[in-house]
């Protein structure tokens, strides 16, 4: 099933650092920030968490949740949640299950070769557990501000509404 805008997340069901388990339903009435990424410990990857880490409590006092997603295994991220102080969890995502869910695995031509890898793309899903915004091939500079001014616009259409 395809991940579209307006409508709730397809089923899944993952495992993220801290020991916790996510599902498509495990956030509800929380806004819920999944931002997908090629790798751990690679220059673009490693700015973006960064630039996550340092905006996250803005990101908690506008209602947020926040996890990085790559196909890397639960080591991997516990030693890159280590090293950069990520105050949020990674989901390994190693078989591939929600990057497919969510269409971010894209063909890529590294050094002259064709590869499957990841597009660097996040989705940002309202308390009510549908899809509220997706950015798909983004450049990391500016991204985290712009992810944050629309999580601040969705708590203020949930005060306006309460």
């Amino acid at each position: 099933m395809a991940i579209v805008v307006n409508k709730p997340l397809p089923e899944f069901e993952a495992n993220a650092t801290g020991g916790i388990k996510v599902t498509n339903t495990s956030h509800t009435g929380q806004i819920l920030i999944l931002y997908f990424y090629p790798k751990d410990n690679t220059p673009g990857c490693t700015t973006e968490a960064m630039q996550f880490r340092d905006k996250y409590k803005d990101f908690v006092k506008a209602g947020a949740t926040v996890f990085g997603v790559s196909r890397d295994n639960m080591k991997s991220h516990d030693d890159f949640k280590a090293k950069l102080e990520l105050p949020f969890e990674l989901i390994a995502d190693t078989e591939e299950k929600m990057c497919h869910m969510f269409g971010v695995v894209k063909n890529k031509i590294m050094y002259g070769k064709k590869v499957k890898g990841i597009e660097r793309s996040t989705f940002l899903v309202g308390p009510d557990g549908l899809l509220a915004q997706e950015w798909r091939g983004l450049k990391v500079p500016g991204h985290v501000d712009e992810v944050l001014k629309a999580v601040k616009a969705i708590k203020a259409q949930d005060k306006k509404v309460a």
